[in-house]
């Protein structure tokens, strides 16, 4: 693995936020799925991190964002974490995985990826994380991926093309928008001659 990406680990992120500006609007939800590789060398989504985030003090959430999420901010089985206590929890096995393929850092791999990073450094900063394992601009962006091989950028559309399906009610959730673009990477970049 760490020679494949030049020591960076592919890790599958996705937020759901309460709106488009990472400094303005809460982190809701965030999901990672590190990238896995047999002894073939072929890719595949290893096991998946997530956690409901308490919206930051002084954040906005627009409830639009709600609606499309179908996030409820008060529901009692939501067991929403703060944010530093997110981030560990997300970090803790990005971390592992990296220390089991070698690799020195991680590199964010998303649909739309620099809007995931730019909410995951703002988290990181404003609770003062020392230990983010992710590369702090570089990404792997599917939505550049899908456009390549399959001629669609969105990702219900990319999957579909990829053969991987997509449940619409299910879609904007991170865990679930997370594991399939981690299947998504994982099609396209088993596809690429080697």
């Amino acid at each position: 693995m760490s020679q494949r990406f030049r020591g960076f680990l592919p890790v599958v992120v996705d937020v759901e936020t309460g709106g488009f500006d990472c400094r303005r609007n809460a982190l809701l939800e965030i999901a990672a799925v590190p990238i896995e590789m047999d002894d073939n060398g072929l890719l595949y989504p290893g096991q998946t991190a997530s956690a409901h985030v308490v919206p930051a003090e002084g954040l906005e959430i627009d409830p639009k964002s709600l609606e499309i999420t179908g996030i409820i901010l008060d529901h009692p089985f939501r067991l929403a974490k703060e944010e530093k206590h997110a981030l560990d929890h997300i970090f803790t096995p990005v971390r592992a995985a990296m220390k089991k393929y070698g690799c020195q850092r991680a590199i964010l791999v998303g649909h739309n990826a620099h809007f995931d990073l730019g909410f995951v450094n703002a988290a990181v900063e404003r609770v003062g994380h020392k230990r983010n394992p992710f590369h702090p601009f570089s990404v792997f962006d599917t939505v550049t991926m899908a456009g390549i091989a399959y001629g669609q950028t969105v990702l219900a559309r990319a999957a579909t093309a990829a053969g991987l399906g997509w449940d619409a009610e299910e879609a904007h959730s991170a865990v679930y928008d997370t594991e399939q673009t981690a299947k998504l990477f994982c099609t396209i970049a088993n596809a690429w001659p080697r």
